[in-house]
């Protein structure tokens, strides 16, 4: 018999390597977390497993998420981005990109790390939460409106509670690996 993984994954390929070996592992790292953060952006409205098909593309076109070339990107970098059919064409959500990498390095400005900031939402630890099932999981909680309008403040766009729910999952700020869930224990931390 199977491991037993969170249904959202369901038996796609793709999904369970990710669900497996990334989702709700907690990363300090900040390239890493900003990776995690514009991906999140473009999923806005969309599924998670249309993003992970194209994250290949997104990294080449995106510079491998280097957000200090992005936040200097200029018009024709912009247009660049417009026409490449292997990423998400939404002008908003690459105009935000573009705006989103300016913010975050001003974070990282103030607080040392973008890391340390947005860690700081959970007192440095993950919020170990114990769901037996994925109806419990909320879609947005109370803390990720709170970061969300901490980051629109400072900036950010496409950074609505749910979109940061979503990163808090995948970044394993919260574990929402369902109890009996291979991963849910390999993920806790003390």
């Amino acid at each position: 018999m199977g491991k037993t993984r969170c249904a959202w994954c369901r038996n796609d390929e793709v999904y369970v390597k990710y669900h497996d070996e990334e989702w709700g592992v907690p990363v300090y790292d900040d390239d890493l977390l900003f990776e995690f953060l514009i991906l999140e952006t473009f999923q806005a409205g969309l599924s998670w497993i249309t993003i992970l098909r194209k994250r290949e593309n997104f990294r080449i076109a995106f510079d491998r998420f280097d957000y200090k070339r992005i936040a200097q990107y200029d018009e024709r970098k912009f247009e660049s981005l417009m026409n490449d059919a292997g990423i998400i064409r939404n002008k908003l959500k690459i105009r935000a990109t573009i705006s989103n990498a300016q913010a975050y390095m001003k974070i990282q400005e103030e607080f040392g790390s973008f890391s340390s900031y947005i860690w700081s939402f959970v007192n440095g630890k993950p919020v170990q939460n114990a769901f037996e099932s994925l109806s419990e999981i909320p879609a947005k909680t109370e803390l990720s409106d709170k970061i969300s309008t901490d980051l629109k403040k400072r900036g950010f766009k496409f950074v609505g509670a749910t979109v940061i729910y979503a990163h808090m999952q995948a970044t394993g700020m919260v574990n929402d690996h369902i109890t009996s869930c291979f991963r849910y224990k390999e993920v806790m931390t003390n």
